[in-house]
C-alpha cells in the first residue's frame, strides 16, 4: 500500500486499481475510506484509479490537529498527491461531499487540473442550497418501494435538521436504485468507514466560502463532467445543473435509474459516460435524450462527411476510411445508441437509429453532409434520406439490408457469452425487423433525392447482390458498383473502398 506526507506532514495511504493513465479519485461520505469506490462500475478496465484514503479514514493517520479535517484545509492533501504521483495535471473525480472538495481543488490550482468530473455532488463550495422540495420530488419516485414510507418519514427528520445515525440508516434505500442485496451489503460498510469525528469537521465554519469560489469557477479552462443519479435525494438532477452551469466548459448528464452511487446501479452505463469524457478522442452530443459519442478527423472548415457503423460495431470502425478522408473532409463517425460509448437505453429498431442519425446532424449541425453508412448504418441513412430529403447531400449506401422479408426468415439468436461492446437485446430488436419490415420502406427509396451510391460486397456477402440491385434501381439515378470482398467492404478492401469514393465524387 503506497503512502505520501502531506504538508503538515501527516501519512496519507492510496491504493491503486487497474492499469492506463492515473485518476484520482476522491471519495465522499464526508470522510468515508475510499474502499467503497470499488473498481467504478469497471473504469478501471480503462484507467488507472488512484483512490485516496482521506486524512483519517481507511489506512491514513489521523492529523495532529483535528481541524485539518476541514475541507478546505484537505484541498493541499489533494495537491500533495498530484505532486507525489509526478503529475504535471490531473484528471479528477470525485464523489458526494468530496464534490465540495474537488471544487475548491480546482478554484485554488486550476492550471493542475486537465479533465474534472463531478458524481452526485454536494454543492456547499458553491453555495447552491439543498433543495428540499425538489428532493423531495425525487423520492417520491420510489413511492412503490415496501420501504418508502419509513424511509421517508427519516429523511423528512433530517431535512428538518434533526439527524442521527438511525435515521441516517433509514434513509439508505434512497441513495440506491435497487435496495436488493448487493446494494445493502454496499451500504453496510459505511458506518464502520466514516471517520464521524473528521466529518463533524469537515464542513465547519469557514470551509466554504462561495464569493471567492464560484468566480474562480467560472473561469475554470479544464473541461468538467457532472453526472447526477435519476433518482438522488442527496443532489438532485436539478441542483447538479445548476452546477454544471458555473463552468465555462461543462458536460452535464443525468444516469437514467441511477441514485447516489451511480456505479452500483448500472456500472456499464456509469463507465461509458466517464470513459467517453475522458478520452481526448471521444466528443459527445445529445440528440433525442440520447448522449451519442463520437470521433473527429480532419479540418474543421472542410466539407463535412458522417460515418455510420453497421449492428454491433462502433465508430472505430470507420479510422481507416477516415484518416483517408480527413485530407480533404471534416469526417465525423459516431456510436449509434446501444453501442460502443453512447448510451444503451434498451430500446432499439431500425427507426430509433434513423433517428440517432438525424438528430446527430441537427446537433452538429451537418446539414447537407455527405452519409456513408454500413449495413444497419445504411438502412438509418437511407431511411432519413427518404423521410426527409435534402437534409443529406451525398449518401454511400454499404451492404445495407433491402427494405423487405428474409427469406428464409432469421432464427431466434443466442447471446455470445462474455462482455459484449454493445448491448445484446439490439440483436434480436433488428432481427425481427429483418424479418418483418416496415412495408412502406420500398416507396422510401423512391423520395431520396440525394446523390446516390450503393456499394455491394459480392457473391461472398450474406446480402444478396441481386436485391442491392434492385435498390439502386428504385433510388433515383443512384449509381451501383461491386467490390468483392464480403460484407465489410471497407475493412477488407479499404483503398478499393475509398477509390469507389473518389470516383463518386467525395
Amino acid at each position: 500500500m503506497p503512502t505520501f506526507h502531506t504538508y503538515d506532514g501527516t501519512e496519507l495511504a492510496y491504493h491503486l486499481v487497474g492499469e492506463g493513465t492515473p485518476l484520482i479519485c476522491l471519495p465522499g461520505g464526508p470522510m468515508r475510506a475510499s474502499t467503497y469506490l470499488g473498481t467504478l462500475g469497471g473504469l478501471a478496465a480503462h484507467r488507472q484509479l488512484v483512490l485516496p484514503d482521506l486524512r483519517g479514514t481507511g489506512d491514513s493517520a489521523a492529523p495532529d490537529d483535528p481541524a485539518t479535517y476541514r475541507c478546505d484545509r484537505q484541498a493541499e492533501d489533494v495537491e500533495a498527491l498530484r505532486a507525489h504521483l509526478g503529475l504535471e495535471r490531473v484528471d479528477l473525480l470525485a464523489h458526494s461531499a468530496a464534490g465540495d472538495l474537488a471544487a475548491l481543488y480546482a478554484a485554488r490550482h486550476p492550471e493542475r487540473l486537465r479533465n474534472l468530473v463531478l458524481v452526485a455532488p454536494t454543492t456547499r463550495a458553491t453555495g447552491i442550497p439543498v433543495a428540499v422540495p425538489e428532493a423531495r420530488e425525487a423520492a417520491a419516485l420510489r413511492c412503490s418501494e415496501p420501504w418508502y414510507e419509513d424511509a421517508l418519514a427519516a429523511l423528512e427528520e433530517i431535512w428538518a435538521g434533526r439527524m442521527t445515525g438511525e435515521l441516517r440508516a433509514r434513509t439508505r434505500p434512497f441513495l440506491y436504485a435497487r435496495w436488493d442485496a448487493a446494494a445493502q451489503e454496499h451500504a453496510a460498510g459505511s458506518p464502520a468507514q466514516i471517520n464521524a469525528e473528521a466529518a463533524a469537521e469537515y464542513a465547519a465554519e469557514g470551509a466554504f466560502d462561495p464569493a471567492a469560489t464560484v468566480p474562480a469557477l467560472r473561469a475554470l479552462e479544464a473541461p468538467v463532467l457532472v453526472l447526477a443519479g435519476e433518482y438522488d435525494t442527496v443532489t438532485t438532477p436539478d441542483r447538479a445543473a445548476e452546477l454544471a452551469a458555473l463552468f465555462p466548459h461543462a458536460e452535464f448528464a443525468v444516469q437514467r435509474g441511477a441514485a447516489h452511487f451511480p456505479w452500483t446501479d448500472d456500472a456499464g452505463a456509469f463507465a461509458r459516460t466517464v470513459e467517453a469524457f475522458l478520452d481526448p478522442e471521444v466528443h459527445s452530443v445529445r440528440a433525442g435524450g440520447i448522449r451519442l459519442s463520437h470521433r473527429v478527423w480532419g479540418d474543421p472548415a472542410a466539407p463535412p462527411v458522417v460515418l455510420a457503423h453497421g449492428r454491433c460495431g462502433n465508430s472505430g470502425d470507420w479510422a481507416h476510411i477516415a484518416a483517408g478522408l480527413a485530407a480533404t473532409h471534416r469526417v465525423y463517425a459516431f456510436d449509434f445508441r446501444g453501442h460502443g460509448l453512447s448510451d444503451w437505453p434498451g430500446r432499439y429498431s431500425f427507426e430509433l437509429f434513423r433517428d440517432d442519425l438525424h438528430g446527430f446532424l441537427e446537433a452538429r449541425n451537418l446539414a447537407g453532409a455527405t452519409v456513408v453508412g454500413h449495413s444497419m448504418g445504411g438502412a438509418a441513412a437511407y431511411l432519413l434520406a427518404g423521410r426527409h430529403p435534402g437534409l443529406i447531400g451525398r449518401l454511400v449506401i454499404e451492404e445495407a439490408p433491402p427494405p423487405f422479408p428474409l427469406d428464409p426468415p432469421r432464427p431466434a439468436p443466442e447471446r455470445p457469452a462474455g462482455e459484449l461492446d454493445f448491448d445484446w437485446p439490439l440483436v434480436p430488436a433488428i432481427d425481427a425487423q429483418l424479418n418483418d419490415p416496415d412495408p412502406d420502406g420500398p416507396e422510401l427509396l423512391g423520395d431520396i433525392t440525394a446523390p446516390t451510391l450503393i456499394i455491394g460486397g459480392g457473391p461472398s456477402s450474406r446480402i444478396d447482390q441481386e436485391d442491392l440491385a434492385w435498390m439502386a434501381r428504385r433510388i433515383p439515378g443512384a449509381e451501383h458498383v461491386t467490390i468483392d470482398a464480403g460484407h465489410l467492404v471497407h475493412t477488407e478492401r479499404p483503398e478499393e473502398f475509398l477509390a469507389a469514393l473518389r470516383s463518386f465524387g467525395i
